[in-house]
């Protein structure tokens, strides 16, 4: 993987170099260039990923879709998302707002003598190589997406929030990064808790969340595709997450003692949870192996003409409005 690493390094510095160090000069931030530099590294993984959206996913879109796409506006507002997410702007708009608090606190905790626990040198027996460390981070991060995830559909304040993520009817690649804002940020900051508090180098950081964003994008793609009796139970396919997006079935509550179809519906409700690996889905009952594509969107939308927005800024006050119960 040293080859890797080292093409990423020799493209972020020239990109730095070349692009955004001379910006950041000239508003007068070269106080914040190591930031910059970070971000910069940030950027680089989001245009990658970009390019493979439009070079691989996009095309297998269109050569297997499930549905016919009819609604380009709603997804125009999905491309926004993921611009917004992959491209760092939400990332440099954590640093300007709680990245200095997550800096406090940590730098109080050190004094107090609470250090950072190496969960790979654990696991490993004091050494791991580099591929093993980087593994056992991300099962460990997986597993924590899956409870929170769970989470999500299990406190009415946070599917609140979370629910934008499933009012999209058509979903595509660009569907991933469709949340309200106060929901990533409530969930990166709990990743950059757990990250600081189980010792995940930076570098592990970036590729992990590179991997789950590019992994995401494809569950999410408008296509007919599934990895197989096997290999549906070692990676999470477009098909297992469609059924958890899929209206009545895979991410609904019981209500008033309800059960949804099948009578199938585990205590916080909904099927297939899980961010990269199913396990944790087979392991606490929540899986779903069907191979199925149903209708997506919540229950709400289609029953009552629940409204979710149409354009970003309408979607984030829509979300803030059921927040307080008020939509």
């Amino acid at each position: 993987m040293q080859w890797i690493q080292d093409l990423f390094e020799w493209a972020q510095q020239g990109l730095f170099e070349s692009a955004i160090q001379p910006i950041m000069y000239s508003f007068g931030l070269g106080n914040f260039l190591e930031d910059g530099y970070a971000a910069t590294g940030w950027l680089l993984v989001g245009l990658i990923q970009i390019a493979v959206l439009l070079a691989i996913i996009g095309p297998l879109q269109r050569w297997r879709p499930v549905e016919t796409m009819v609604d380009a506006a709603s997804i125009r507002t999905d491309i926004i998302y993921t611009l917004v997410h992959r491209l760092g702007i939400f990332r440099v708009a954590l640093f300007l707002s709680v990245e200095p608090l997550f800096d406090e606190l940590f730098s109080m905790l050190r004094m107090a003598g609470m250090s950072t626990v190496h969960i790979d040198q654990l696991m490993a027996g004091g050494t791991a190589h580099p591929f093993i460390s980087f593994l056992i981070y991300l099962v460990v991060f997986d597993f924590v997406d899956y409870w929170m995830h769970r989470g999500q559909h299990a406190f009415n304040w946070w599917w609140s929030l979370h629910s934008l993520h499933h009012a999209q009817r058509q979903m595509t690649m660009w569907s991933d990064n469709r949340n309200h804002l106060l929901d990533d940020l409530l969930r990166d900051c709990i990743l950059v808790v757990v990250g600081q508090l189980i010792g995940v180098g930076p570098g592990q950081f970036v590729a992990i969340v590179a991997i789950a964003q590019l992994s995401e994008s494809l569950q999410h793609a408008n296509v007919r595709m599934h990895f197989g009796r096997i290999g549906e139970r070692l990676w999470i396919s477009p098909r297992f997450h469609r059924l958890h997006h899929s209206i009545g079935l895979g991410h609904e509550r019981k209500a008033d003692g309800e059960l949804l179809r099948g009578g199938r519906s585990p205590a916080l409700g909904g099927h297939n949870f899980g961010v990269l690996l199913p396990w944790w889905d087979v392991i606490f009952g929540t899986a779903n192996f069907e191979v199925r594509y149903d209708p997506t969107g919540v229950r709400d939308q289609v029953e009552k003409g629940r409204d979710y927005g149409r354009g970003f800024w309408s979607q984030q006050w829509l979300g803030l409005l059921r927040l307080v119960g008020r939509a």
